[in-house]
């Protein structure tokens, strides 16, 4: 069938297609070619459209050439906050990036896809997370990780599918790479089901990694077996930091209001937990996952997030989290509202892949992706040259901070986290629009800021 192809190249204009249009693939296509992002004659977009971000720019911006930005890189933007610092952990992590690359597993992803952008990461000084498919050979390309741990651990999991702290102590210990540890709870495509790997993709080395048969799908179990309430979930949290000496938070979609009132109550009284919490939003991507979980479990990121950070916020409870945003945000302008509703850092994934020749096929699950990212199939991989695309994941991620960067400059901040609500209308209607403070019904917490190159250092 050649109806899908001949409407993408043929038919669809360039608004029209989803989960990103054309103008927003090729967006992400010149900055990864390092070449001219600009437009000429003026902008395409209807401007008063329901949700449409407008940045209030400042009448008096913030000179960029007064900003004191790294030599060797001026596009770096360290994290303002530091993973494991309110808990204490032994070996707390301030990322040097507010942008870094989300979870997808080696497995979902191909080897050669995995270099590429852990290279990237690494020329980029981002963070690259691991997925829930373990640490595999093609992560260990010199970036930091995250390595994350679903309700199937692979890489550090006993014979009956139990985490092993003691293996993943080792592990920890064996790979100085990572540098935090994300418990996934959930993410947004598809809450409540397990990771996917169709049989299909399941090599004779994913299978040796994952420690999973060959021949049939790995699915990960619903939910996690080491807990099944929030001090059950603090507590499990605690044992993976005490083996690992490392910062370690959740990743959760958004459903159940009430988990996260009662996880912000218990963290207060207790005075620990999660380190960081990775909010992923229902518009986020996957490998594979059934249609009605992707189109209608878990709520959008601009609400999900908004409830979380409330509820925390009414708690006296955001200044001790890292907050990390992810799901449809690898664009300046939607990076820069996230920042206003209260995050620390941001995770692209999709938009990575798009860096390194993802051209929107979405036959991920199939086996077939046509520009060898999304496949175990060698000779599709073969098409995909390492080096070159890990360049250009580099160019994506410098790129991507350059303008984050501009923007912040031009609301009169210095860096983006100190974007608030109050700098942003979202469009209500027809020549209508409400300031993105109002909308949230929060004030986010002001931010502390000296100059750039006082967060290269640990405290």
């Amino acid at each position: 069938m050649i109806g899908p192809e001949m409407r993408q190249y043929w038919v669809a204009n360039d608004k029209e297609e989803t989960p990103f249009t054309r103008n927003e693939r090729r967006w992400v296509y010149t900055s990864a070619k390092d070449q001219n992002t600009n437009q000429g004659f003026g902008t395409t977009e209807i401007l008063d459209v329901p949700g449409y971000p407008i940045l209030k720019h400042s009448a008096f911006p913030f000179p960029s050439h007064k900003a004191i930005l790294f030599e060797d890189d001026p596009t770096l933007v360290p994290s303002l906050k530091i993973f494991g610092e309110v808990n204490d952990r032994r070996r707390p992590y301030r990322p040097m990036s507010v942008v870094n690359v989300s979870a997808m597993s080696f497995g979902s992803l191909g080897e050669r896809a995995v270099r590429a952008i852990n290279l990237g990461c690494r020329a980029a000084s981002a963070y690259h997370n691991t997925g829930e498919g373990g640490i595999s050979p093609y992560h260990l390309q010199g970036a930091e990780l995250v390595y994350q741990l679903g309700t199937g651990y692979f890489g550090a999991r006993t014979a009956d599918g139990e985490l092993d702290f003691d293996r993943l102590g080792e592990v920890c210990q064996n790979h100085p790479d990572v540098r935090a540890l994300e418990l996934k709870l959930s993410q947004g495509a598809k809450p409540g089901k397990g990771g996917i790997l169709p049989a299909k993709k399941i090599t004779a080395e994913i299978s040796r990694i994952r420690g999973i048969p060959m021949g049939v799908d790995c699915i990960s179990p619903n939910a996690h077996t080491g807990f099944d309430t929030v001090d059950g979930l603090i507590d499990f949290i605690e044992r993976m930091a005490e083996v690992s000496g490392l910062p370690v938070g959740i990743k959760s979609a958004v459903g159940d209001q009430g988990f996260w009132k009662e996880l912000c109550a218990r963290m207060k009284q207790r005075r620990c937990g999660p380190d960081f919490i990775a909010v992923d939003g229902g518009e986020g991507g996957t490998g594979s996952a059934p249609m009605t979980f992707a189109d209608h479990v878990s709520l959008p990121f601009n609400v999900g997030f908004k409830r979380v950070y409330r509820t925390f916020l009414d708690g006296g409870m955001t200044d001790r989290v890292v907050w990390i945003g992810s799901g449809k945000l690898g664009f300046p302008d939607r990076a820069a509202v996230a920042f206003a509703m209260g995050c620390d850092l941001i995770q692209v994934a999709r938009e990575a892949m798009l860096a390194i020749g993802c051209i929107q096929a979405q036959k991920c699950h199939t086996n077939h992706c046509p520009a060898g990212v999304a496949t175990q199939n060698r000779w599709l991989q073969a098409g995909l040259d390492v080096e070159g695309k890990a360049i250009r994941t580099e160019r994506y991620l410098k790129s991507f901070r350059k303008e984050l960067l501009a923007l912040a400059h031009a609301a009169g901040h210095q860096h983006p986290a100190q974007f608030t609500g109050a700098d942003i209308d979202l469009g209500a209607g027809i020549n209508f629009f409400d300031e993105l403070e109002d909308i949230l019904g929060y004030r986010k917490p002001p931010v502390t800021f000296t100059k750039m190159t006082d967060y290269a250092r640990m405290p």
